[in-house]
């Protein structure tokens, strides 16, 4: 009887990895980015929701490369009908191919921002944190084509998110 438990706990710690690991696959970020392709405005198409972006509409970031080395973050919504703005740095990570970034907005905390897809012509990105509980996607227009969207979001799943936290944000 003894060794039936002894075994039984063993199966389940083994299975408990196995579906740990499966779900926790190590995220990746894209190879490179360039910046001067990055930089400009980018309109919020989803994300999973943050407490500091409740009610937010409309939402943009503009990214500007600045001569100091960093990037100058300025995100806007429109939250019950009023404009909310906060501006940050992006410092990105070296060895990264500038796909693992830094992101400040209140020093002296920062937080990662990983690039994990980006269209070849810097039409969309979809962004997060390597531990997937942060995500946007992003777009260079304020619209997504439907097909392009779907793809995004399968290949999330593929990476393990769970994409029903994802929230459309609505856009003008």
């Amino acid at each position: 009887m003894k060794n039936k438990i002894i075994i039984s706990v063993k199966i389940f710690i083994l299975l408990l990895f196995i579906t740990t690991n499966v779900n926790a696959q190590e995220l990746q970020p894209v190879y490179s980015v360039n910046l001067n392709l990055y930089a400009g405005t980018w309109y919020e198409i989803a994300s999973f929701p943050k407490r500091f972006q409740k009610n937010c509409e409309y939402t943009t970031a503009n990214y500007t490369i600045t001569s100091k080395g960093y990037m100058l973050v300025e995100n806007r919504c429109t939250k019950n009908k009023k404009l909310f703005y906060i501006k940050g740095k992006a410092f990105s990570k070296k060895n990264s191919g500038n796909a693992k970034l830094k992101v400040q907005f209140l020093w002296p905390f920062r937080t990662k921002y990983w690039i994990i897809d980006l269209a070849q012509d810097y039409s969309y990105a979809v962004v997060s944190h390597p531990n997937k509980k942060s995500l946007w996607i992003l777009s260079r227009t304020s619209t997504i084509n439907e097909e392009v969207y779907q793809e995004i979001l399968s290949q999330l799943k593929e990476k393990g998110f769970d994409i029903n936290k994802l929230k459309k944000t609505k856009q003008i």
